[in-house]
């Protein structure tokens, strides 16, 4: 028997077994609930809770595949799918939003709220990366963005409204517990309307398979079949959100276990893909319900479908094509200093007025006032700690993503981008989870070590791989795809670590006072000054392993301390701001575009830029919007996000029509 036929009948007979254990959970679930003589509850319980449950998985699981084969078939994407393109996060983002100010609607019209946020995420993942071709890194980094700020903005909604709303959180992380049939009649018509509306356009999407140019050579009007697929695949996802929460990576992994299992032909994909999902969601739910303490489930079905996303994504790396984003114009400088003196000091001026002026400039009943007299001396005590630890904060952060740019080569290489930040919390869930009365001390160091795991896996990925600046980016968001999987099991437990975690997911420093504000500043002071030490090695580390041996550098060990390094600085930052900011992207490039090349004074000029830049989102976080406040990171994201976007879209030519 040849090769391809054995790994075919191999797939088949995993299959086979995955599909036989999935069943088999369910009906001991169903065997165990099962009613004695005459328990005319037990009976409702069983018919109209445990049997609908395992429907509902089956059809949303058979949805979600379906969504994800349509998804990378029209992208030409194999890492495409509601999770990874922001759908899921923008229908949630959506319906969050409506449940507090549109309750109304929201009872009335919840699938077009779900629609709509999910639409609109990604038609602006779309518009972004349009000039790129719709290339598969562009997307998925346009995705992540879109994810990241949309969770955000979530989780600032869920804190503004008290912890009664933390069971909307909870739903949000994709449970399937049903008290009846309509959620699964429901899904089901919207399924079999979809399948039908796939079979009509089945010949245009497989011309799809296609180049442009060739598919409209035969007759095809590709941009409306392509935004006709979005719209089918929105519609799935959005739909199985609105009923049972974001259930994450199902779309991603069904599509791609598909054609590993030797579908090659787009209507074996299509086949496959939906009974693939089904039978995940139905294993998956079936260990989750095994899983339970006293009948409480630990983790939504949803988290743990989203554990196995980011593992995936490691997986699928080495099968993905290269498409290298075009990123070396960033770095070069329009200019050269030879004496950077007159910049740096321009650039501390900055930083020291930004500081002055969001201590005595602020938001008052009448407008923005500046406080003096008694005035200033009743909020400057609330407004001095912000300013300090923000400035600290975004010198660590600064200084970080210095670090790891020069070691990785990679000009977008960040604390944020790189999942950095995202293993920092997971550090932290960890602290908070099991030893909840944990010191600020015990939190930094649990904080660092997820940090630095993280680090080394996707550092690891990119060594062991050969993989190039892209690849390493997708590590990336593998590796924080996996971590905010991680944190949202740990939120959506409920309790007082999820309630922390919220905190620190919007990321504020709202509850900064005197003490943390001086800690976080001697901790920055005692980071930040020695790296000048190491300005020999940003310098001859960015030329290369063989370079740096040859003159008398180990490539090992100036990265392992620069990594260790740069964990701790962005483990200490987060704790206080979380995870967004994009600060650590931000300040080296715009550091580089000042004229300073050598790299001590581009590290100062970094780190005070940073400074700078976390000042300014600080006060402008707590005044827009006063007397109610924007998280810091958030705020922070919302420049640093479009930020990105723009890098990756520098100098690449516009898709031709």
């Amino acid at each position: 028997m040849s090769e391809p036929a054995t790994s075919v009948r191999r797939a088949a007979v995993t299959l086979a077994a995955f599909a036989a254990v999935a069943l088999a959970l369910f009906g001991y679930g169903v065997w165990s609930s099962w009613p004695a003589s005459g328990d005319e509850l037990g009976r409702i319980v069983l018919i109209d809770s445990i049997l609908p449950r395992g429907a509902v998985a089956l059809v949303t699981g058979a949805s979600l595949g379906l969504a994800g084969a349509l998804l990378q078939r029209v992208l030409r994407n194999p890492i495409a799918d509601p999770s990874t393109l922001g759908v899921a996060a923008g229908a949630q983002l959506a319906m969050t939003a409506a449940t507090i100010y549109a309750p109304a609607l929201m009872a009335s019209a919840r699938e077009p709220i779900a629609f709509a946020g999910g639409l609109a995420s990604l038609a602006l993942i779309l518009g972004l990366s349009w000039r790129r071709g719709l290339e598969p890194v562009t997307v998925v980094l346009c995705g992540m963005l879109i994810s990241l700020v949309a969770a955000s903005l979530s989780a600032t909604i869920i804190l503004a409204n008290g912890e009664y709303m933390m069971s909307l959180f909870i739903w949000g992380g994709g449970s399937l517990e049903q008290g009846g049939w309509q959620p699964t009649v429901a899904l089901a018509l919207r399924a079999g309307l979809a399948t039908v509306a796939v079979a009509i356009v089945y010949r245009p999407l497989v011309l799809l398979g296609f180049d442009d140019s060739s598919a409209r050579a035969l007759g095809l009007g590709v941009t409306g079949t392509r935004l006709l697929a979005l719209g089918l695949a929105v519609f799935l996802a959005t739909s199985t959100a609105a009923y049972v929460g974001v259930i994450g990576f199902i779309g991603l992994a069904a599509p791609n276990l598909a054609r590993i299992a030797g579908a090659r032909r787009f209507a074996a994909v299509l086949l496959l893909s939906p009974l693939i999902g089904a039978i995940l969601l139905l294993l998956t739910d079936g260990l989750v319900q095994l899983a339970a303490i006293d009948e409480t489930e630990i983790v939504p079905t949803g988290a743990a479908t989203a554990l196995f996303g980011g593992p995936l994504l490691l997986w699928l790396l080495p099968r993905l094509r290269p498409s290298t984003p075009r990123t070396t114009a960033a770095e070069a400088s329009p200019r050269r200093l030879s004496k950077p003196g007159a910049m740096l000091a321009l650039v501390a001026a900055a930083a020291v007025l930004l500081g002055i002026a969001a201590l005595f400039v602020g938001p008052g009943e009448g407008g923005w006032t500046i406080a003096t007299g008694p005035v200033l001396e009743a909020v400057a005590p609330w407004r001095w700690p912000r300013i300090l630890s923000a400035a600290a904060c975004g010198g660590m952060l600064a200084a970080a993503g210095f670090i790891m740019q020069r070691v990785s080569g990679n000009p977008l290489a960040s604390p944020e981008v790189l999942g950095i930040s995202a293993g920092s919390g997971v550090g932290l869930a960890a602290v908070l989870l099991f030893v909840p009365e944990a010191s600020l001390a015990v939190q930094t160091g649990s904080a660092v070590s997820g940090a630095l795991l993280a680090l080394l896996v996707v550092l690891g990925l990119a060594a062991s791989g050969h993989f190039g600046p892209e690849r390493l980016l997708l590590g990336g968001i593998a590796v924080g795809s996996l971590s905010g999987a991680l944190v949202t099991t740990v939120i959506a437990r409920g309790g007082a670590e999820g309630t922390q975690l919220l905190n620190w997911l919007s990321g504020s420093t709202q509850l900064v006072g005197p003490e943390t504000a001086l800690l976080s500043t001697a901790l920055a002071v005692a980071l930040i000054a020695p790296l000048p030490l190491f300005s020999r090695w940003f310098a001859v580390l960015p030329l290369g392993p063989g370079v740096s041996r040859g003159v008398g550098l180990s490539p090992s060990l100036a990265n392992g301390v620069l990594v260790l390094l740069a964990a701790i600085l962005t483990a200490v930052a987060t704790l206080t701001v979380g995870p967004l900011s994009f600060v650590g992207l931000m300040a080296p490039h715009a550091a580089r575009l000042t004229g300073i090349a050598r790299p001590a004074p581009q590290l100062l000029a970094t780190v005070l830029i940073g400074m700078a830049l976390m000042i300014f989102a600080d006060w402008m976080a707590r005044g827009l919007t006063f007397p109610y406040q924007l998280p810091l990171g958030l705020f922070a994201s919302l420049v640093g996000g479009p930020y990105l976007v723009w890098l990756l879209n520098r100098g690449a030519a516009r898709r031709p029509a």
